[in-house]
């Protein structure tokens, strides 16, 4: 354990706390860059989708485990970045003017959403942004003149400054460095009054309005940042598809965001990263397990734990497990189903 002796105030907001952080991190940049020397095209891929996924978790911490406002319509906002990413760069835009504006578009859809849902919370904040989700992926499914519809939109090629984006490894490293601007991005906010707010907000909403915190202001605050930031993924997400449709941002694919980052681990930048490197490799690892003797089993267990966390009791299961930890077979019982139990081999 490395104890550290602080003699200004300065020290404590660092970006880095020592040295040592400086030179592992660099480490861990050397060996991201090295990655797509390394490993196959289809693994790059999967990172890419981690890469994407994390900035997602970014926001999605940043609203639910900083500020303590649970959202159940981050799908929506997802939809938002991404066809404005893909109806802009129909019109001939630039890629970064674009993504921009997918950010400032889905923004202001935080915004919109954050107003009235000021007057909520707990559940009920949920099922507002629940029902905003439902909203939007109506409206563009009946939006044909300008999302396609059902039939979607096909992107072409991503140019940026001349250079056409038409490879997994050029994807993979415009992605990475999305990713690392949006890390250092929350990383100072979390270390400024606002971000500080964000948390009173989130222990305590009378303590922080005894402490003068404008709690309509800086929750407002949150919904569009986080909204922003799930905007710039929007982006990102319709150009590694290349295609995009309503049915890729519908109410699972919300709670999936929002599980992503409940095992990632609430109230850390990291576990927001550490939760979308777990969400699309183990789907990878299921997938793969099938194939060996007994892995059909282990399937079936995982489909089950699946259905679990994704049923409607979703918001009566997150206080039991806050911080996203790997739950024990006491914990099991109580969240699991009879049929899930059994499935996995524990005692009934």
């Amino acid at each position: 354990m490395r104890f550290l002796f602080k003699t200004h105030y300065e020290q404590d907001l660092a970006l880095f706390k020592h040295g040592g952080q400086k030179f592992w991190y660099g480490l861990l940049l050397l060996a991201l860059a090295a990655a797509p020397m390394v490993f196959p095209e289809y693994f790059i891929s999967q990172l890419v989708f981690v890469w994407i996924y994390s900035v997602v978790g970014l926001g999605l911490m940043l609203l639910v485990g900083f500020t303590g406002q649970v959202s159940l319509g981050h799908a929506a906002f997802l939809a938002m970045g991404a066809y404005t990413e893909a109806y802009l760069q129909q019109r001939g835009w630039p890629f970064l003017f674009s993504l921009a504006s997918a950010a400032v578009v889905a923004g202001l859809t935080g915004i919109v959403v954050g107003l009235p849902a000021l007057r909520v919370k707990g559940i009920y904040l949920s099922i507002a942004t629940l029902a905003f989700g439902f909203i939007v992926e109506e409206a563009v499914t009946r939006a044909d003149g300008i999302t396609g519809g059902n039939s979607g939109i096909t992107l072409g090629s991503l140019e940026i400054f001349g250079l056409t984006i038409n490879s997994e490894t050029r994807f993979y490293y415009v992605s990475l460095f999305i990713l690392i601007l949006c890390v250092l991005g929350v990383m100072n906010l979390m270390r400024s009054p606002t971000g500080r707010a964000f948390v009173a907000i989130r222990d305590s909403e009378i303590s922080a309005q005894s402490m003068g915190i404008h709690l309509a202001r800086y929750k407002t605050i949150a919904f569009a940042l986080s909204a922003a930031l799930t905007g710039i993924a929007g982006a990102l997400y319709a150009h590694k598809l290349r295609f995009i449709s309503p049915e890729q941002f519908t109410i699972l694919q919300s709670i999936e965001l929002l599980i992503m980052i409940v095992i990632g681990g609430l109230g850390s930048i990291y576990g927001a990263i550490f939760g979308a490197a777990f969400w699309i490799l183990a789907q990878q690892l299921i997938v793969t397990a099938k194939d060996f003797p007994g892995g059909r089993r282990a399937v079936r267990a995982a489909g089950h734990l699946r259905n679990v966390a994704e049923d409607a009791h979703l918001p009566r299961d997150l206080p039991v497990l806050p911080q996203g930890n790997v739950p024990t077979a006491e914990e099991l019982h109580e969240i699991g189903t009879p049929e899930m139990i059994a499935s996995m081999g524990l005692p009934a």
